[in-house]
């Protein structure tokens, strides 16, 4: 059964950062395509990163361009999304996800995703 934790949100001012880590277990997690989406109150969820199983592609929502990285560490089964300069807007939960087709591209659409974790809380402060 697959399983997605992911951890590291938390209260930071504006201008600060974090570093959130989501980590899977029970399958084969390094041929599947991870993805980041996040979800604020009242609004809708949507797409934040993917990145391609063997790292080497990745992709970013432009409202985070140049201020998150995704990233993944195969060998821990661990898939990361280093968030900079957050701003009040960037206040959500956050969700990763599993595509699980093996050797395929992450995807900005959701319904691409088969598994999600539980989500974290990232609070941005003005």
């Amino acid at each position: 059964q697959v399983q997605l934790v992911e951890s590291g949100g938390g209260l930071v001012q504006a201008g600060g950062s974090l570093r959130l880590s989501c980590t899977e277990s029970g399958r084969t997690f390094n041929t599947y395509a991870m993805g980041w989406f996040r979800q604020a109150p009242g609004k809708e969820r949507e797409f934040v990163a993917a990145i391609s199983w063997s790292g080497a592609a990745t992709y970013d929502a432009d409202s985070v361009k140049g201020r998150f990285t995704i990233s993944r560490d195969n060998a821990k089964n661990t898939v990361y999304l280093q968030v900079t300069n957050l701003k009040p807007e960037d206040t959500a939960v956050y969700y990763c996800a599993i595509r699980s087709l093996p050797y395929y591209l992450g995807t900005r659409d959701a319904n691409d995703y088969d598994y999600w974790g539980q989500g974290t809380q990232v609070t941005v402060s003005s």
